[in-house]
Parts: structure tokens; C-alpha cells; sequence
């Protein structure tokens, strides 16, 4: 970690309750690309920064969005975001890939198509003592769902990024937390 980096937790319950709110809704702070590309990887940004409270402004490599003009491709992009994820040594969310034994809630599960091309981005809700991939929830755009199983999915390939951490660099290129993307205090909790 650069010396100029202080390491934050993420809130994993935080990402996880902002999936549950706007599974089936938009955040008018962000532009729905959905009928432009799709809106997956966009709403799972929104998720990983609600847990995180940081975006990083780096030029082209960074991750963040301030608005359909001006964002990073890691934002709303299936590979720019994995990329971004598990390269990222500065401000922001980080994470390595893993399998379905080592994943948790707040984590990112991306799809591949027939060609191998990865095509679609969902946030890990639940995580039972049993993992199978009937019983691993997500939630997602697109394809709008909440509490879905992952063995749902027609996708052939799955790979899982679990989020190892945060970092705030005094590098210029953080932001800190702000409430923009804060569900209301009552929330959608499913139960089991």
C-alpha cells in the first residue's frame, strides 16, 4: 500500500442495503444506461460505493462517476470494473477473484457468455453456511432482480471478486464519504 494511503473498511452491509432499495428502482444521481449498453455494472458501482465511501478520479484507470459525461469506463463496464478491482493499489475499493467458498455479501459475481466475453455484473446479497449456487443470492440490473440464485443464471461462466478492502490516498484522486447514495433509513430486508 502507498504510504500516502490510509486503509477504511467497507461496509458490506451498506452495499448490500443499497442493492436491496434499488434492485428494482433508479438513483436519480445516475444516469440508467440500460437502454445504452445495460445498466449492471453501473448498479453494482453504486453498490460498491455506497459500502465504500470512495471513489478514485485517477484519468482513464480510476473509478468513479460524477455524471454520464464524466465517468470512468470501470464504472459501467463489466471488464474496465474487474480490471479496476483487482489492479487497484490507490483510492478506492479493492478486492481479489475467489471462488464460491470465499465470497461474502457486498462481493461482485461477473457472467460470461458462450465466446468466454464477460457480459454481466451482480452484487452478492447472501451468502448462506451452505454454499451451493442455488442457495448464493444476488441482486441486479438489467435484467431487474433482487434475492435471485445464482444457478438462475444461463451464463456458462461465473467468476467472483471478493472485496478485500478500501483505501483513501492523499493523492487528490479520493473522495470521502458523502450521503448521495444513502437508501432511506427503512429498507427492503428480505427474510429468510
Amino acid at each position: 500500500m502507498p504510504e500516502s494511503c490510509t486503509e477504511l473498511s467497507y461496509n458490506r452491509t451498506k452495499a448490500v442495503a443499497y442493492a436491496h432499495y434499488w434492485a428494482y428502482r433508479r438513483n436519480p444521481a445516475y444516469l440508467d444506461f440500460s437502454e445504452i449498453g445495460g445498466n449492471c455494472t453501473n448498479f453494482v458501482s453504486q453498490c460498491l460505493y455506497a459500502g465504500s465511501g470512495v471513489m478514485n478520479y485517477t484519468p482513464t484507470f480510476g473509478w468513479y462517476y460524477i455524471n454520464s459525461e464524466d465517468r470512468t469506463a470501470s464504472w459501467t463496464g463489466v471488464e474496465f470494473l474487474y480490471n479496476f478491482l483487482t489492479q487497484n493499489t490507490s483510492s478506492g475499493p479493492y478486492g481479489s477473484e475467489t471462488d464460491l467458498s470465499g465470497i461474502a455479501p457486498g462481493d461482485v459475481v461477473q457472467f460470461a457468455n458462450e465466446e468466454g466475453k464477460f457480459v454481466h455484473t451482480a452484487l452478492i446479497t447472501l451468502v448462506p453456511p451452505v454454499r451451493r449456487y442455488s442457495t448464493v443470492l444476488v441482486a441486479a440490473h438489467s435484467n431487474d432482480s433482487d434475492c435471485r440464485p445464482l444457478d438462475t443464471y444461463a451464463f456458462p461462466v461465473m467468476r467472483f471478486i471478493h472485496i478485500d478492502g478500501v483505501r483513501s490516498c492523499k493523492d487528490g484522486n479520493t473522495e470521502q464519504p458523502t450521503d448521495r447514495n444513502s437508501p432511506p433509513s427503512k429498507f427492503y430486508r428480505p427474510v429468510f
